[in-house]
């Protein structure tokens, strides 16, 4: 499945959250609220989720191969740094 747009959304968060991605494949689907979080030292997608009545939260759209999550955190994450080094208060 292709991915045909990234679009990265600064957040005021000044935690652990460093952005909030829209991904759309093949000019088909759009996927919304991904989140870029940085924790120990390393970046990751964090997936759309819903928070359940006991508090945890569970995925609601997520790859189902480690192969196609590796290349929708390889491609988010380099266009997070491409939109970072051109607007710094990313």
């Amino acid at each position: 499945m292709k991915i045909t747009d990234i679009k990265i959304r600064s957040t005021t968060d000044t935690g652990r959250m460093l952005a909030v991605v829209s991904v759309t494949f093949e000019n088909a689907l759009a996927l919304h609220d991904i989140k870029i979080v940085e924790a120990n030292d390393k970046r990751f997608l964090a997936m759309p989720s819903k928070k359940l009545p006991d508090g945890r939260f569970k995925d609601i759209a997520h790859p189902i191969s480690e192969e196609f999550r590796g290349i929708l955190e390889q491609e988010v994450l380099k266009k997070y740094d491409e939109q970072s080094k051109e607007f710094p208060s990313l």
